[in-house]
């Protein structure tokens, strides 16, 4: 193959993207002839088909997904060279390649803020999913940063804790367990406890906690959002046991009430890490930095936000 332009591979890229040469063409701002020629000119330096039309949109046959992925990894490297020629310069930018939890997708957004104030070159990829999801996206190395509770065992990780956070039982306001006085794990466990899927960070803590308080855990509903257990639980459909920080806002708005359970107390971790066998950008580590010595402050802000105890 002879060497392709990266207006080639670009090309290549945005139209598998938007299955769309016109699409593809409005995002380069160039004319349709111009995104065709290309892919053209990738086709017969390739030998052999790269796209094929189903219906209205344009779908990459084998040969043309192998070289996206070669055209996405060739484009990255060369932002990532001239992220790291403005950084000789003193100048942090980049695209910060982010991967979190759900949990987190509500801790995050207070921390992206403060890390980019001050740093107008900085642009945000933030992609949120479940535990695998995630792991899954670092390994690919499709982010160069993951925010999650445990660092995964599938393959190394160099990560750091930056900060501890409760977890709680939250209720609507008005539910009845709110007038009753002292409240048990045993009572919760009869008021359709609300927890997310097997493998997440929470489900594995209320876990514990059971156990090592000798009590049966009776799961009323089991849910893969943490968005679908509020919504449930401000509905009045239940007990939730969610991280405080994924609730500050319903807290606030009265949409949720902390339900108090003396004598349990759940404090979960959070730990942002990469990949050990891979060099980060300069603008990820700095972001890892900046997450190790001001996470924790972050996320005492916002609770002490809504006068949690």
């Amino acid at each position: 193959m002879y060497p392709a332009s990266f207006k080639q591979l670009q090309a290549l890229q945005l139209v598998a993207r938007h299955q769309s040469v016109s699409r593809a063409a409005e995002a380069m701002h160039v004319t349709q002839p111009a995104v065709s020629l290309h892919l053209k000119q990738l086709e017969d330096a390739a030998g052999v088909p790269l796209t094929r039309r189903q219906g209205r949109n344009i779908q990459m046959t084998a040969a043309g997904e192998l070289l996206v992925g070669y055209a996405e990894r060739i484009l990255g490297l060369w932002e990532e060279a001239g992220d790291e020629i403005a950084a000789l310069k003193g100048v942090t930018s980049g695209t910060l390649r982010i991967g979190a939890v759900m949990t987190a997708e509500h801790l995050l957004p207070p921390m992206l803020v403060r890390f980019t104030t001050g740093r107008p070159h900085v642009r945000i990829k933030l992609q949120v999913g479940s535990r695998p999801e995630v792991i899954g996206m670092l390994s690919r190395d499709e982010i160069d940063l993951a925010i999650m509770g445990t660092p995964p065992r599938e393959f190394p990780t160099s990560a750091s804790r930056f900060a501890r956070h409760p977890m709680a039982f939250f209720v609507a306001p008005g539910h009845p367990l709110l007038a009753q006085g002292p409240v048990t794990l045993a009572d919760i466990a009869a008021h359709n406890l609300l927890v997310r899927e097997r493998g997440s960070g929470t489900r594995a803590a209320i876990e514990r906690r059971f156990e090592e308080e000798g009590v049966a855990l009776a799961i009323g509903s089991e849910l893969s959002s943490n968005e679908a257990i509020k919504q449930m639980t401000a509905a009045g459909l239940g007990v939730a046991f969610l991280s405080v920080h994924a609730c500050t806002l319903e807290v606030r708005n009265r949409l949720l009430s902390v339900l108090p359970v003396p004598g349990v107390v759940v404090q979960g971790e959070w730990h942002v890490m990469h990949k050990a066998a891979r060099a980060i950008p300069t603008v990820a580590a700095s972001f890892h930095e900046f997450m190790v010595e001001h996470g924790q402050q972050v996320i005492s802000d916002e609770l002490e936000s809504i006068a949690w105890k």
